[in-house]
């Protein structure tokens, strides 16, 4: 994870300055990292996707786009990692034969979270989304938290926390969408930092639950892809490896498609809610029958909603840093788990 290596080798670099005392009077810039969750890095329009991601595609565009990266394409050790600066092994969140450890384990007392170790230089901490951590938030260093624990609803959650404290159920048809819900938090929060804490610099981890399974997006957000995958995986495949060609990135050529290749775990229940026009394999398109083509265009064309809706709500974030004066010294950082 080359990009968090560089995080933490800056916090090292602040460290190394000396006292607390020391850090306070020296200008310290704002990280606002943002995570998300199960996205394809050719999703973006910046790596060749189809989507349209203008917010990420500027990051992209005005910083440094990354293209050999690597995390551990798993929720819990590769946000282990991201908010430790080690290892998802050596702080007991991916399995390590013989030892507790991946989804049971618990981090060593001596793991600590970025926002601990921010804190003695002036720092204040936000967490907005998903966490997977062991752990809660507000105990591990976080001045204020919202946290969406349930990862199966992104209308309507059942569990989730505010500063580590329990929140309603959301109801059906209130209006709520985990990527807003979570922006709306991280603005909030900086609101509050820019009226109370304006000497002081910040953390704001805004982290996502889109594009995480369920494929489920605004109604308005679906509208606008409706139509655009209806000429089949194979085809949009096949566009977007010529786009990351032209953009110099992805490797000579196209890997193989494994057919015979599904999730990696059963789910018979599911795909018997889900019906006959589920296929559950990267089948040719064309061995499809049109009903089932339609239903997996439909399935990509919320699956990017989910994209298109998490770039909006990040323009927001950004441009609340922006109407803070502060957005040429806040380090933005982006990433997928």
């Amino acid at each position: 994870m080359k990009l968090i290596f560089r995080l933490f080798a800056f916090l090292l670099a602040v460290l190394a300055l000396g006292s607390p005392l020391h850090a306070a009077e020296s200008p310290r810039p704002n990280i606002l990292l943002i995570v998300a969750d199960d996205l394809g890095y050719s999703d973006l329009g910046c790596y060749g996707g189809e989507i349209s991601t203008p917010n990420l595609d500027a990051l992209a565009q005005g910083g440094l786009r990354f293209t050999q990266f690597y995390n551990t394409a798993r929720c819990w050790p590769s946000r282990a990692a991201i908010l430790t600066g080690y290892y998802a092994q050596q702080v007991r969140r991916d399995i390590v034969p013989g030892v507790p450890s991946g989804v049971t384990g618990v981090r060593p007392p001596w793991a600590r979270l970025l926002p601990e170790m921010l804190r003695p230089l002036g720092y204040r901490s936000y967490h907005s989304g998903k966490w997977h951590v062991d752990g809660e938030p507000m105990k591990n260093g976080f001045d204020h938290s919202y946290s969406l624990n349930d990862h199966d609803r992104h209308f309507a959650p059942r569990q989730h926390t505010e500063d580590d404290l329990p929140l309603p159920a959301v109801t059906t048809n209130s209006g709520y969408y985990s990527s807003t819900a979570i922006a709306n938090h991280a603005i909030h929060c900086l609101q509050e930092h820019a009226a109370k804490h304006p000497a002081q610099p910040f953390l704001e981890f805004l982290a996502f639950t889109a594009p995480h399974f369920p494929v489920q997006a605004p109604a308005e957000d679906i509208a606008r892809y409706r139509d655009r995958y209806v000429r089949g995986w194979d085809a949009m495949r096949e566009e977007r490896w010529g786009r990351m060609q032209a953009m110099g990135i992805g490797g000579s050529r196209l890997a193989a498609i494994e057919r015979e290749v599904g999730p990696p775990y059963a789910y018979p229940l599911d795909l018997a809610k889900l019906g006959p026009n589920e296929v559950n394999r990267p089948l040719p398109w064309a061995t499809l029958n049109p009903a089932q083509q339609r239903f997996q265009a439909d399935k990509m064309a919320v699956h990017a909603a989910m994209v298109d809706r998490m770039d909006r709500e990040i323009g927001r974030v950004l441009e609340q840093v922006r109407t803070m004066g502060v957005l040429e010294n806040t380090i933005v950082l982006f990433l997928s788990e």
